[in-house]
């Protein structure tokens, strides 16, 4: 009998033992995804053994928690309904049954969408702790870093001397009435790379940063948001949350 489990470093021992204590067992591979929440979205070792499972390279899982199985009811149901149409079996250990149960699909059901809801649960409750936070303007992001700032020894935004300069002259360009395009042609000329080290700077770039309000020494939070825990993908926020600006938040490079 072929086995696969997608675990973490620290069950690897054990689930060997557990193997080799099964002499009509052959372990195929360890698939691990060691990542937690939304950062675990793609889930590629849990997808490289699903390919396995088709090909027919595997006929028993060994599954600490059926939570591993996807990020909410629909995933999860789809993927054990896929697994006993290819005749592979799976044994979540938290839960102690298996999927070729009579009634394991009416338990899995029930226990995926509990999970789902716990998730989503956890997520509401960060979420309010950051909207808490951008009330009050006490939070970390308002300390986060860009081109022409640097943290000193308090965590606090402290100008970056040879980046400032370099955003005076971009703004000093537009008063001007130079295109971001010309904008973009005098930092080239200049040799002055863009913040990732390129040659020539984008016009998306040049954008954000004469938008940025932390040049004037202020910060605006919550411009973006996350409207799906499940799938963790940020959008912009075009007035679906509230914005928040704190003003004299550190120095300004700019002056208005």
């Amino acid at each position: 009998m072929k086995n696969s489990y997608p675990v973490n470093r620290n069950q690897i021992e054990y689930y060997e033992a557990y193997i080799k204590a099964h002499k009509d067992w052959e372990l195929v591979k360890v698939y691990a995804d060691i990542c937690s929440g939304r950062k675990n979205i793609k889930m590629l070792q849990f997808q490289e053994m699903m390919s396995e499972c088709r090909k027919g390279n595997i006929d028993l899982i060994l599954m600490k928690s059926m939570s591993r199985m996807g990020r909410n009811t629909l995933e999860v149901v789809g993927a054990c309904r896929e697994l006993k149409s290819l005749n592979v079996d799976i044994y979540f250990e938290n839960q102690k049954i298996y999927l070729s149960n009579s009634n394991s699909e009416f338990i899995l059901t029930l226990l995926s969408a509990f999970y789902q809801a716990e998730s989503e649960n956890l997520s509401y409750n960060i979420k309010w702790g950051i909207h808490k936070g951008f009330q009050s303007g006490k939070t970390k992001f308002a300390s986060k870093t860009c081109y022409g700032y640097s943290k000193n020894n308090f965590g606090e935004l402290s100008i970056n001397g040879k980046e400032a300069e370099v955003i005076r002259y971009i703004f000093e360009l537009r008063k001007k009435g130079y295109s971001l395009r010309k904008i973009s042609q005098e930092l080239f000329s200049r040799k002055i790379t863009s913040p990732r080290g390129k040659a020539r700077w984008g016009p998306e770039t040049l954008n954000k940063i004469l938008r940025n309000a932390k040049y004037y020494g202020s910060v605006l939070l919550q411009k973006t948001y996350v409207p799906d825990c499940m799938t963790g993908r940020q959008v912009t926020n075009d007035g679906q949350l509230p914005q928040y600006l704190i003003e004299n938040n550190h120095e300004a490079i700019i002056k208005k």
